[in-house]
């Protein structure tokens, strides 16, 4: 059942991250990203890893999407968000939408509270203080790499957003 659970929402992860490159209008682009982040939200909490997928919500779901949408806000797109979502007829986004309707139905058919899951790291301060010490001690070069372009992001969106003189 995790497996099958598991395939899905890798599965649904793969087409909304390709909706992502397909989408010609930019807001549908960043609601596909969002899409996308909560799947590999719904993965964390399979891997019984819910602080991770929390962290993913509040991190990027909420935060970095916000930004996105505020920078696609700022940069004048007035033409590409006027063209639809995919050209021609509403069939790919009709069967993206009953993709999500059958995944959300399997996950409520099939969840047992992931009651079957076993934790992968003990509860409460040190649960926090192993994953702290994994991403700053093993894993510290990805995390500073992300934080980088992170930032190379920003400062691009800044610079795309600013109005020339004149």
């Amino acid at each position: 059942m995790d497996q099958g659970l598991f395939l899905l929402f890798a599965a649904v992860a793969v087409i909304t991250a390709l909706a992502v490159v397909v989408a010609r209008n930019p807001v549908h682009s960043a609601l596909a990203l969002m899409a996308c982040f909560l799947q590999v939200s719904a993965i964390f909490v399979l891997l019984a890893a819910p602080l991770l997928a929390v962290i993913q919500i509040f991190v990027y779901v909420g935060a970095i999407m916000v930004l996105f949408l505020f920078v696609i806000m700022m940069v004048d797109v007035r033409e590409a968000t006027l063209q639809r979502f995919l050209p021609g007829d509403n069939l790919p986004a009709m069967m993206l939408l009953a993709l999500l309707a059958v995944e959300m139905i399997a996950l409520i058919l099939w969840s047992n509270g992931f009651s079957g899951t076993e934790p992968a790291l003990a509860t409460g301060r040190d649960q926090i203080r192993r994953l702290a010490t994994t991403l700053f001690a093993d894993y510290l070069l990805p995390f500073e790499a992300a934080s980088v372009i992170l930032l190379v992001a920003l400062v691009g969106a800044i610079v795309l957003a600013r109005k020339e003189p004149g």
